[in-house]
């Protein structure tokens, strides 16, 4: 039909081709692009011998995931075809940019260089229905394509170790020498980019010194985010394996919670072909973090990023070209931009969703309620401008709710933290996984939580994994009308309680009189909690425990609020216990610590194992034993103190005390 030539070398050498496009196979080859499904046109590979030659190889396949048949060979005829002249450089020349021809209704690109020893790459197809990925999420795997980690650990382990800077075509031999699939070839360029290439902070601050060549970005072993695609989509190409840069804009450092993107595309990454589909991925951020600052980079490999599910990859990536968001249905960029931010430790620490899922929340009332979901038990913490003190979370067994309660108008930065609640996690801290601004209209006055109230609030899985089970209040706030409240739980270990209260302000209480406004019952595996309130307003009720046998400190396990309006309130502490008092033995009367001056106060306490009881007035008094009860009366005449003692042997001759009573003055 014609000849078309392209000579701008005079040491090329010029090789007539003769290209046949049948009529029914344009029509085919057109509607495989309508479907973003361009491999229908794809004529034979080429495969280099060793020697900078090419050898035509058969064709791969022509569908996504379907095996291509083999189209057999047509006879040349002299109208047949469109001939046309392409041009093959030797190795040390330029290589020229690709030549697109235009082939009827379908195109074929010719790429006008070789590299010595690699199996030449077809250029990208576009993405079609075969890599569409739904979203939502839909929670089952965090990336796109079953992974096994530990079987690629060999092959990470030697990446890593790989040290070859003197050419990218050197650097991708020898990481393919442990590579067998299309997977671990991808894999083993992903580990070595991640962990030898850094973020350049200086050239991001000065882009007209910076070149994003992969053998620039090689020998320097830096750069920006356009130099970490670029290496990466060349050293795909070499190892055989389809991949592109993409561009678009990120929620990456110095993003804002509801910014919105204009302008040109801030970020790159890239896309590879695996196993029949397009996958994504990011070696930028797989490689570490810069500071606040943007001065420090800092190496911190991220798994998360290596081909990552699309609909997770969409949170912070958004391609300027939305048919690589590998989605269906796309998001608009509005849509992206409103989206709620969920950063990689929010995945790899198994959380699912959060509620609500727009990056700003509006109060209510003064309240503003924040939920998450997840796969088991995970730890959190949340900062309300860098505070915990105006909120209420507690924790779920899938989850945690927050309640929060800011005490000024205006707008509040809240950041959820997350880490695993398991003690041996090797990374046992927080990190942060939810950014929220709060837009505060008004303040609920009432609820100001006492600077003590740790956080979560009240009993949960982890507080049952700690030994105390069936609490009798599960709600994490106890509101008593007459100042007094009574907790039960079931004690599944051989532990002690240690407890406390606590108020707020200037009415605050001292560490011994906060122990004695509690009074523990035990009785077999069960604990009771009474609580007295000195006075009307807001308290914490803090629970500690530690092994019976374990000569240590008590360890913090969790806290309630308590909550009392009647100003009338003003009960007096229980009385004081001294070391000989056991955990097992029980007041039943007085419960008061502060006994009424001049009077007969009748005595029950019940206690085992013991010889003889007696009550130290300005008089002693003796108890009877009755029932496995000590009973009997003491009168407070004339003293400021009622000791309660007890004989443990009837053959010695001493005494210990083991309650001691105040008597009000007159």
């Amino acid at each position: 039909m014609g000849t078309m030539d392209f000579k701008t070398d005079a040491s090329a050498v010029t090789i007539n081709l003769l290209l046949i496009v049948r009529p029914e196979e344009a029509a085919s080859k057109e509607k495989g692009q309508r479907e973003g499904q361009t491999e229908g046109g794809r004529g034979a590979g080429s495969k280099g011998d060793g020697n900078g030659n090419s050898r035509s190889q058969a064709p791969q396949g022509t569908g996504l995931n379907d095996p291509c048949e083999q189209t057999p060979p047509i006879p040349a005829g002299p109208d047949k075809g469109t001939q046309v002249t392409v041009e093959i450089h030797h190795e040390d020349t330029t290589p020229q940019l690709i030549k697109r021809l235009s082939l009827g209704k379908g195109s074929q690109r010719l790429r006008g260089h070789d590299n010595k020893g690699f199996q030449k790459t077809e250029a990208p197809r576009p993405p079609g229905a075969k890599d569409l990925h739904a979203y939502p999420w839909d929670k089952s795997s965090l990336k796109s394509m079953p992974v096994d980690l530990q079987q690629l650990e060999k092959l990470d382990a030697y990446a890593l170790k790989v040290n070859v800077t003197n050419s990218v075509e050197e650097l991708v031999k020898a990481l393919l020498k442990q590579a067998r699939t299309d997977l671990e070839k991808v894999r083993a360029i992903w580990m070595w980019i991640c962990h030898h290439i850094e973020y350049d902070v200086v050239g991001y601050h000065n882009k007209s010194q910076l070149s994003s060549k992969p053998r620039d970005v090689l020998q320097m072993g830096k750069s920006i985010c356009e130099g970490y695609a670029e290496l990466f989509e060349h050293m795909c190409s070499l190892a055989g394996i389809q991949c592109k840069k993409l561009s678009g804009h990120a929620k990456g450092h110095g993003y804002k919670t509801g910014q919105t993107f204009t302008g040109d595309s801030d970020h790159a990454w890239n896309a590879v072909y695996l196993e029949g589909r397009w996958h994504l991925l990011d070696s930028t951020w797989g490689s570490g973090s810069v500071d606040d600052s943007f001065t420090k980079f800092t190496y911190r490999y991220n798994e998360f990023y290596f081909l990552t599910h699309p609909a997770l990859f969409i949170n912070n990536h958004f391609p300027d070209n939305s048919n690589w968001q590998l989605l269906k249905p796309t998001l608009t960029l509005k849509e992206f931009e409103n989206n709620m931010l969920h950063n990689s430790n929010f995945y790899t620490l198994g959380l699912l969703a959060a509620r609500p899922d727009t990056p700003i929340i509006r109060t209510v009332n003064g309240k503003a309620s924040v939920s998450v979901d997840c796969r088991s038990g995970t730890l959190f913490m949340f900062k309300l401008k860098g505070t915990d003190e105006h909120g209420l979370m507690t924790l779920k067994k899938h989850g945690m709710e927050l309640e929060i309660y800011p005490q000024k108008t205006g707008s509040h930065k809240l950041e959820i933290f997350a880490k695993p609640s398991k003690a041996e996690a090797a990374d046992d801290v927080y990190k942060c996984v939810l950014e929220y601004v709060v837009e505060c209209e008004s303040v609920d006055k009432a609820m100001r939580f006492p600077k003590e109230l740790h956080q979560p609030v009240g009993p949960s899985w982890f507080s049952e994994r700690q030994g105390f089970l069936r609490p009798s209040h599960s709600q994490p706030i106890l509101h008593t009308n007459d100042g007094r409240c009574s907790l039960t739980f079931t004690l599944s270990k051989d532990i002690s309680v240690l407890t406390s209260l606590h108020a707020d302000g200037s009415s605050s209480l001292s560490e011994d009189m906060g122990r004695r406004h509690v009074l523990q019952i035990h009785r077999r595996n069960q604990i009771e909690l009474k609580v007295h309130l000195p006075h009307a307003g807001n308290f914490v009720l803090k629970i500690y425990s530690k092994k019976k046998s374990d000569p240590g400190n008590y360890d913090y396990i969790f806290n309630y609020l308590i909550r009392c309006l009647n100003t009338e309130v003003k009960w007096p502490a229980f009385p004081q216990s001294y070391s000989k008092w056991l955990q097992d033995y029980e007041i039943l009367e007085p419960l008061s610590g502060l006994l009424p001056a001049n009077r007969n106060v009748q005595f029950k306490l019940k206690m085992h194992g013991i010889a003889k009881v007696l009550v130290q007035a300005e008089n002693t008094y003796p108890l009877s034993q009755n029932k496995g009860c000590w009973e009997g009366t003491c009168n407070t005449s004339g003293c400021r103190e009622v000791f309660v003692m007890v004989h443990e042997n009837a053959n010695h001759s001493f005494y210990s005390q083991v309650l001691k009573y105040e008597v009000e003055t007159q």
